[in-house]
């Protein structure tokens, strides 16, 4: 054999070396191309309904290799190396494991949430956590009204007349809350969920309202228009909501989602001003009281009410928005107007209002003291 069909021999051997280790290196690339969205398929399968700025991330790149695997071999053998592609898939891979984690819930919680037992029995729980609030706080307000009764509808008295009245309606709503859940059209279910706690708010914007008139009066500043303004917005509170009930009772299909997200972003953006209210006015309440030159033991206590009683309905609210806020955007696993998420519901109302509840009426469980007749107290006989 002449010199030249060995060298013919040897770059044919050459070439087909090459043409196996690319063909080796392609496939294996091609493999991991394939794993990878099918990994991407599943991951959209089971959180199709989380954000859509991430599912719409997810769906570009998913795109992107769909058309990488389509195309032909010789466009792959166009890349520099094909390991470094094969590299930036499992980078890309683990960041979309990682992704999942996040996103996902632990599983003791979806296991709780698809247990029916759970599902019936945290609802009659909420049902009698807000029964025993109102009772509590109907007995605070019969003890109210026997010490003095010629007072009339004090705040006081109209603030535990309606924290009694709107944990009667949550205890009933909850107590039926597998009917309440079948009722049609949509708009009757929202009306039972979301009238509470509108009447929830008003009750302690109360508060606020108290404590910014005893401000103003110390500061000698006019209070005859804090309480209309008090009024008036609670009324454009209600006339929005209300009109977003009927714009749900009319609505269908998108329309339908669209006045669930407003409704709820609407709820959470009046949380965040009844957290504001208690921020400013108990703010300033507790700063005027702590900077009053007189060192007494009632100064002392109405110091740390008016703080307490700041700090948890600030708190609450805040926490409250958060949470509609995210049920909004997330139904999947955030809806608070389904029963399939007894756990999520369990810790919200918990939160955000039983709990805040019984801490303000132990924090304000003092009477407010006797009138004495005439002006002045009478000299028991011995």
């Amino acid at each position: 054999m002449s010199s030249a069909d060995a060298d013919s021999h040897s770059d044919l051997g050459n070439r087909r070396g090459s043409a196996i280790e690319r063909d080796w290196d392609n496939r294996e690339y091609l493999t991991s191309v394939t794993l990878s969205i099918q990994l991407l398929t599943d991951f959209i399968d089971k959180f199709e309904s989380t954000t859509r700025a991430k599912l719409a991330e997810v769906n570009n790149k998913l795109n992107r290799l769909e058309r990488l695997v389509e195309s032909p071999v010789n466009t792959l053998l166009g890349y520099h190396t094909p390991f470094r592609h094969i590299n930036a898939m499992r980078t890309f891979r683990n960041e979309v494991l990682a992704a999942t984690a996040l996103l996902a819930l632990p599983s003791w919680w979806e296991r709780i949430d698809d247990d029916p037992k759970w599902q019936e029995y945290s609802f009659l729980g909420l049902a009698g956590a807000y029964g025993l609030i109102a009772l509590i706080a109907l007995i605070q307000l019969i003890r109210i009204q026997r010490r003095v009764p010629e007072y009339g509808w004090t705040t006081q008295k109209v603030f535990h007349l309606l924290n009694a009245f709107v944990c009667i309606l949550r205890c009933v709503v909850f107590a039926l809350r597998d009917k309440v859940q079948a009722l049609h059209p949509a708009a009757v279910q929202a009306v039972l969920l979301d009238l509470p706690g509108l009447l929830f708010f008003t009750t302690y914007t109360l508060l606020v309202l108290f404590w910014a008139e005893i401000y103003h009066q110390a500061r000698s500043m006019p209070t005859a228009s804090l309480r209309p303004i008090f009024i008036a917005f609670n009324l454009v509170v209600y006339l929005i909501q209300g009109g977003l009930w009927v714009f749900t009772a009319m609505a269908h299909g998108e329309a339908l989602r669209i006045a669930r997200i407003a409704s709820s972003c609407f709820l959470a953006a009046v949380s965040l001003a009844a957290a504001a209210g208690f921020l400013l006015y108990g703010g300033r309440l507790f700063l005027m009281l702590r900077r009053f030159p007189i060192e007494s033991r009632g100064r002392r206590k109405k110091l740390r009410e008016v703080g307490f009683v700041t700090s948890i309905c600030a708190t609450c609210f805040t926490l409250r928005a958060l949470i509609v806020a995210w049920s909004a955007f997330d139904r999947a696993d955030a809806d608070l107007d389904v029963m399939d998420h007894p756990l999520l519901n369990i810790v919200y109302y918990s939160a955000c209002e039983i709990i805040p509840s019984a801490l303000v009426l132990y924090i304000l469980r003092k009477l407010p003291p006797r009138r004495v007749p005439g002006g002045y107290q009478q000299i028991p006989v011995r």
